[in-house]
């Protein structure tokens, strides 16, 4: 049979309730027979022993009203309690046969609508397999786990409670908090909270649980500032890979623009390439033979005769250039290492201690015992009266008898 707390209390102070009036009985009960002894040592450890007996009754008392009114918070700051399904009686109504009129209703126009809404069927929210891939728990996470509505807000106090909430925030939004409580739950299971953008997951947190059986939570995501777009966001919770409870909020307004960051790059230096100079080559000149013969032709025609020059070749100076020396770097001088305190340890003998045993004499003052005179009343003893029953002894009697003859 399940004890809870609450049945234990009560069955300990009826105990103790018990107890108090067993000891109120003993201890009048044990005052009346003392009175009643005729000696007085008895007498008096006999009235004692009651008087105490009736002072532990009285105490007893006093610490079964503090229990009650202290006991069962004391435990409940121990153990926590857990809320249980009570079951609630129905009240179940019999049918009974009524005698229903019926109407006979004339035929009427009906109205088709022109647009009709058909309902849309909703996925129940599952965890992406990446995320379920860095799942480390090993404890099956309890199906029963119970989750409160999720409140968004921007800051939480030191009793969990929300600072400013709501369900649309404008930019810039800073540091967003997820509140809810929970009951039920187990240490070591895995849970996990996965935030998401228009549908688009943008964040996630899943780890081993360790808050406890039943408490309050949250969730907070701290992008920075350029990362809150606006749109509809959802929150869902997610104990073990069973969906539990879901939230909603809005982000209105632009985010602000991040700061342009300048980041350095490696230029190279140019590098000296060596031009090769081209030396011009010499023109072609026509040469006159020395002697011209006279012709009895009227016209000189000169006869031209080319020599064929061979072309420069292309001689390549290579240009060595040359190296000017950098200043030689000048080695700093060593550094004279400090000559660093080593400490030696000498182990130096304690003296012994020798322990002289010399007699001392002293003379203390033994108490006088005074005696101590207690008068104890004697009981006078009885008189007892012996009936006395007085014997008679016969006596002989004397009986002269006469003679004949005097």
């Amino acid at each position: 049979m399940a004890l809870d707390i609450h049945t234990a209390v009560q069955v300990t102070l009826l105990i103790l309730f018990f107890l108090v009036i067993l000891m109120i009985w003993q201890g009048i009960t044990t005052i009346k027979n003392a009175r009643r002894l005729p000696f007085f040592r008895l007498r008096r450890t006999r009235t004692l022993r009651g008087w105490r007996l009736l002072g532990g009754a009285i105490l007893l008392g006093i610490l079964s009203i503090i229990l009650n009114a202290r006991l069962e918070p004391m435990i409940y700051t121990i153990y926590p309690p857990t809320p249980t399904i009570t079951l609630s009686p129905t009240i179940t109504l019999s049918p009974t046969i009524t005698q229903t009129p019926t109407i006979t209703l004339s035929p009427t126009i009906t109205l088709t609508p022109v647009e009709s809404y058909t309902p849309t069927i909703t996925p129940t929210p599952f965890i992406p397999l990446a995320v379920e891939a860095r799942f480390e728990a090993s404890i099956t996470p309890n199906p029963n786990a119970v989750f409160s509505d999720l409140v968004f807000t921007q800051g939480i106090d030191a009793l969990y409670q929300p600072v400013a909430p709501g369900t649309e925030f404008n930019n810039p939004v800073g540091h967003l908090c997820d509140l809810f409580s929970y009951d039920q739950m187990l240490d070591g299971s895995q849970w996990t909270a996965l935030w998401f953008r228009n549908g688009e997951l943008v964040y996630f947190e899943t780890r081993p649980w360790d808050g406890g059986t039943g408490g309050f939570g949250y969730t907070d995501w701290n992008p920075v500032p350029s990362e809150w777009l606006p749109g509809e966001y959802e929150v869902q919770i997610f104990n073990g890979v069973i969906w539990k409870r879901s939230g909603k909020f809005t982000v209105l307004g632009e985010p602000p623009t991040p700061a342009p960051t300048f980041t350095p790059s490696l230029t190279p230096s140019p590098t000296r390439t060596l031009t090769p100079t081209r030396t011009p080559s010499p023109t072609r000149t026509a040469t006159l033979p020395t002697a011209l013969r006279p012709t009895r032709t009227p016209y000189l025609s000169p006869t031209i005769t080319l020599t064929r020059t061979p072309y420069p070749t292309l001689t390549r100076t290579p240009i060595t250039p040359t190296r000017t020396p950098y200043p030689s770097l000048t080695p700093i001088p060593t550094r004279t290492r400090i000559p660093t305190y080593t400490p030696t340890f000498t182990l130096t003998l304690r003296p012994t201690l020798t322990f002289t045993i010399s007699p001392t004499i002293t003379l203390t003052r033994t108490p006088y015992i005074s005696p101590t005179f207690t008068r104890t009343p004697t009981p006078y003893p009885t008189l007892t009266r012996t009936p006395v029953t007085p014997s008679i002894t016969p006596q002989p009697t004397r009986t002269l008898t006469p003679t004949p003859g005097g």
